[in-house]
């Protein structure tokens, strides 16, 4: 999967100070017991020698000793546990305490991720993401077809704008379901609001669940970035993302063409997509400019590794944030 060095050493070092907490649960539960109990902290040294014994008996191999030694600790243990529970105490009081009893606060069990190394792997991606809050709402499973026309026409194609995001989910599905094992790239433009950024997020999302590192950016904030780290050698915020911005497993910018847009722009533009090609590392662009557009305001360079390299979606339809405004109106005013 996508997860890099760092980012697997910032979980691990989330284990250890998961399992610092639990000794110092477990130490002051002991301490608490010892305050309350001091037969007990005498009955716990006992069966602190005598385990000493036993595993030296162990070692000498003499069985008769063994045996007695292991009855007489049964004794002292079960001593323990009635002087405990006696006093009040919960019969688990002193036992460890773990957030994850599966793997003991680990993140591993016999070799394998265990699913709360899992759960924490997607929340560190989806902290990085940009995307974290949204997706909670634009997913594959919010997508709604109800907000596509089957009377809005491409005036080129003379397809409906319902068959058109039809095709483009079903090219999205594809992206998805093959992440990992095929190298995709996808172009999505159209007018504003007909669902280009809804479409990425749910892409985002399925690749985020699937442990894949995803990168959101407004291509604004996208070339901000780029800008700071090839300007101000001292960010070492800008650094550290302008290197993840080339390493992440998906890339995507939204809205190019809301930038402002200059020569510097156009090349790093070029550079971050050529990279990312020679890479294979896949790459989602979403605009509001036409193709004509893009040619105009990038480089030719950029744009022929677009059109040559990427899948080109184009959208059509109505405003969907407007009939999800009007939408809203209505159920609110019944």
């Amino acid at each position: 999967m996508g997860l890099k060095n760092s980012q697997y050493q910032a979980i691990m070092r989330d284990y250890e100070q998961k399992q610092f907490r639990s000794h110092d649960i477990l130490t002051k539960h002991y301490q608490t017991v010892y305050e309350k109990l001091p037969e007990f902290k005498e009955l716990d040294e006992s069966v602190s020698s005598l385990s000493v014994q036993y595993g030296k008996k162990l070692l000498n191999g003499v069985e008769k000793d063994i045996q007695s030694l292991k009855e007489e600790l049964d004794i002292l243990r079960s001593s323990k546990e009635h002087l405990l529970v006696s006093a009040g105490f919960p019969k688990d009081y002193l036992e460890p305490v773990y957030e994850c009893p599966d793997c003991q606060d680990t993140g591993y069990i016999n070799g394998q991720k265990c699913h709360c190394f899992k759960k924490a792997v997607t929340d560190l991606l989806y902290e990085q993401s940009n995307l974290k809050e949204i997706l909670k709402e634009e997913n594959f499973d919010t997508f709604q077809l109800d907000f596509y026309s089957d009377n809005f026409f491409d005036p080129k194609t003379g397809r409906s704008s319902k068959n058109i995001i039809k095709d483009a989910l079903k090219v999205c599905r594809h992206f998805t379901d093959t992440f990992g094992t095929e190298f995709h790239n996808l172009f999505l433009y159209g007018d504003v609001g007909v669902g280009k950024t809804f479409l990425s997020n749910c892409i985002a999302k399925e690749l985020m669940d699937r442990e894949y590192s995803v990168l959101y950016f407004s291509a604004p904030k996208f070339f901000n970035i780029l800008a700071q780290n090839t300007f101000d050698k001292n960010d070492i915020d800008a650094h550290n993302m302008f290197e993840y911005i080339f390493s992440c497993d998906l890339l995507i910018i939204d809205d190019l063409g809301t930038e402002y847009t200059n020569s510097f722009i156009a090349s790093q533009l070029f550079t971050c997509i050529n990279e990312r090609l020679i890479n294979k590392k896949s790459t989602i662009i979403s605009t509001n400019l036409s193709l004509e557009a893009l040619a105009d305001l990038y480089t030719e360079r950029a744009f022929s590794r677009i059109t040559s390299s990427y899948t080109l979606l184009k959208l059509v339809g109505d405003d969907i944030r407007i009939k999800k405004k009007l939408k809203n109106r209505e159920e609110h005013s019944c």
